[in-house]
């Protein structure tokens, strides 16, 4: 679907300071390539080169768009007239922003002024938003182009979308950030914003093959999305490359240790984390994440056993508790409103909160407090803990399911910085990707672990 007639403003009223920020070019990749096919970092040192414009990158964008996005669906809305209006405005400037060639696609739980935001579902069809979110804002600011809203599940739940896998049509590229996952991993933009509660960046990511970067919770401001659960809920990132989230994610708040990573000055300590869930995990899962120790212990790294404390067990239990009961209460207007809009999927789900009382709510609360302080020590040994992203190749269409976030709601529920890795495959020939994950704060650091894990899997 490409629409085009619907303008956004080129910025919204009262922004906030315009970020300064000139992002050093973290990659050496060829011009050659066709302009859609540049990494974010590339394409923004082909346009400060001079060896593009913003505008032909644009352009190649919806080019691919139209090319594959009758099979893919990755888009809600489109508007190729105001994104190339707006990359025309940039070529015209003295001094552009850091993002400036980098076109993104934003999760359509997101708000957009002048584009529709939709929460993928019917109750929302025509809603527009009065202004942007803080992220589009920014985004904006640094003269990164929205190309449009991106597919998500019905309130970033669990409903499947329309989307499908960038690489075989017959499975699912995961939820709920459908559409950023695959549109990133098609090629039609180097930069989409997701959004995550329990799996929603780092498990679509490892489907699709791509670099999914989740920072710590309430490290990137949420004003203007769409709420799941309020102490669960973060801003992700999807890019090509490790670099690149770095540069995306720091540009939405002036996060400078965030923009210029290089990889790890020497091999990580690595810390082997099959989880109380491994036997959840399938076969190809399993294999993925055994290899991908070896080749990082084969490039260097030290890489130990390390299982979670005994009474992390409970902490998907937790995680749902919370996630629930906050999501019950998030959508109750919409469950009064227009019950028979929402559908019976998530009506199912969100009466799970109908058994919960305030003190359950409270008790998990203080759990996962108390595991979050525990956890904090563990990285006094070693630089990130090395797990599965996913629990394997994604499921094929035909079950109805995006995949189940059981290797990640722990993390997030911790409020841990987490990065997919991507480099193996599974079944299928599909991608597996390698979740890395961070001490709270310690996104910087990470990124340069994942910078380092990258190049190990990278082929000679």
């Amino acid at each position: 679907m490409r629409r085009s007639g619907v303008r956004s403003p080129s910025a919204p009223p009262n922004p906030p300071t315009p970020i300064t920020i000139i992002a050093r070019p973290p990659h050496k990749e060829s011009v050659a390539l066709p302009l859609n096919e540049l990494s974010a970092g590339a394409a923004i040192g082909a346009v400060r080169a001079g060896s593009a414009s913003v505008e032909a990158i644009v352009q190649t964008t919806f080019d691919r768009i139209d090319e594959r996005e009758e099979d893919l669906r990755a888009w809600a809305w489109l508007d190729s007239e105001a994104a190339l209006a707006a990359a025309r405005a940039i070529d015209q400037r003295k001094d552009m922003g850091p993002l400036a060639g980098v076109t993104v696609g934003v999760k359509d739980i997101i708000d957009t002024a002048g584009m529709p935001t939709s929460y993928g579902s019917p109750i929302y069809a025509a809603h527009r938003p009065a202004a942007d979110a803080y992220a589009v804002i920014a985004l904006r600011n640094a003269d990164a182009v929205i190309a449009g809203k991106t597919v998500t599940t019905e309130f970033a739940s669990a409903f499947p979308s329309k989307t499908r896998h960038p690489h075989d049509a017959n499975f699912t590229p995961g939820g709920s950030s459908s559409g950023s996952a695959a549109a990133v991993a098609a090629h039609m933009v180097s930069a989409a914003l997701g959004t995550q509660t329990a799996g929603s960046v780092i498990r679509p990511a490892s489907f699709c093959g791509v670099v999914g970067f989740k920072p710590s919770f309430g490290w990137l401001n949420r004003a203007g999305v769409k709420p799941f659960a309020e102490s669960l809920d973060t801003i992700g990132v999807f890019v090509r490359r490790v670099a690149d989230a770095g540069l995306v994610a720091g540009a939405l708040d002036g996060r400078t240790d965030w923009m210029n990573v290089e990889p790890l000055s020497k091999a990580p300590r690595l810390a082997l984390c099959r989880t109380p869930y491994w036997g959840q995990a399938q076969d190809d899962g399993r294999a993925a994440l055994d290899r991908a120790a070896r080749l990082l212990a084969e490039a260097g790294a030290s890489v130990a056993a390390f299982d979670l404390p005994a009474s992390f067990a409970v902490l998907t239990d937790v995680h749902a508790t919370i996630m629930w009961w906050e999501g019950r209460r998030a959508f109750a207007h919409e469950l009064a409103a227009a019950p028979s809009q929402v559908s019976e999927v998530l009506r199912g789900l969100l009466a799970k909160a109908d058994d919960l009382s305030p003190r359950d709510h409270d008790r998990a609360q203080l759990a996962a407090a108390r595991a979050r302080t525990e956890i904090d020590g563990a990285f006094e040994d070693f630089d990130a803990i090395l797990t599965l992203a996913a629990p394997g190749s994604p499921p094929p269409l035909s079950e109805g399911s995006t995949g189940r976030p059981i290797f990640n709601a722990t993390w997030t529920l911790l409020h841990l910085p987490c990065i997919t890795v991507p480099g193996l495959s599974g079944d299928h020939g599909l991608p597996i990707g390698t979740q890395l994950v961070g001490r709270r704060g310690g996104e910087a650091r990470l990124l340069a672990v994942a910078a380092w894990v990258e190049s190990a899997f990278a082929p000679p």
